[in-house]
């Protein structure tokens, strides 16, 4: 297995990647932030799951979005 200390999503599943933007912001505001089908219409963890896995554009919204969630904030 290759280590990959420079990737700040190394270890963390896609699947806690959407299940700590789904507690923080819920699915209706998540879909306002992504606007992809299945934040919005009948969203689930698991349709959200397949979705991305399979739609490279998707994931890499969600991927930004969650580092952009987890890094400290800066002042302006």
């Amino acid at each position: 297995m290759t280590t990959q200390p420079n990737n700040p999503l190394h270890g963390i599943t896609l699947k806690a990647q959407v299940e700590g933007l789904v507690e923080r912001y819920g699915w209706e505001k998540l879909g306002q932030r992504i606007a992809i089908k299945c934040f919005i219409d009948k969203p689930s963890i698991s349709s959200s799951l397949t979705f991305l896995r399979k739609t490279p554009w998707a994931r890499t919204k969600v991927e930004r979005l969650y580092l952009q969630t987890r890094s400290p904030k800066k002042n302006k």
